[in-house]
């Protein structure tokens, strides 16, 4: 009787390990372009993203690259990042003049390609939620 709970410890650990492989490799560098203000008729300028992610020990962590209105280019890290299968999330912080804004980014990665929503604040303390795409550098 003592092989049974030796058998069922192994395949618990064969299924934890088989789901650390199977879950999505967000590991690398992804880009995509937002247009700013003024949208795409107003006149805004295209802004260029760079997230740079990395996997270890089971944690995803990096940093956001974006252009600021000054030209600018500014990095900010990522803060509770996860990879649950093939869902990616994490959060961005900044600060404007002594107020904290957070943005949350979840998607889904497919191949070389990350598919998603940004949930920011908005104007009047209304959530904003709008569609991002990044492709995978090479």
């Amino acid at each position: 009787m003592k092989t049974l709970p030796r058998f069922v410890a192994a395949f618990a650990a064969f299924c934890l390990v088989t789901v650390a492989v199977w879950a999505a490799h967000a590991t690398g560098t992804w880009k995509w372009t937002t247009q700013g203000r003024g949208g795409g008729g107003g006149g805004g300028t295209p802004r260029e993203s760079t997230l740079t992610l990395a996997m270890k020990d089971g944690k995803l962590s990096g940093k956001l690259s974006t252009p600021g209105r000054d030209g600018a280019t500014n990095a900010t890290e990522i803060t509770n990042g996860a990879v649950k299968g093939d869902v990616v999330s994490f959060t961005i912080e900044r600060e404007f003049n002594g107020n904290k804004f957070v943005s949350k980014y979840s998607g889904k990665l497919a191949g070389d390609t990350i598919t998603g929503e940004i949930e920011a604040p908005g104007r009047d303390g209304a959530t904003s939620k709008r569609e991002w795409v990044a492709k995978r550098s090479k």
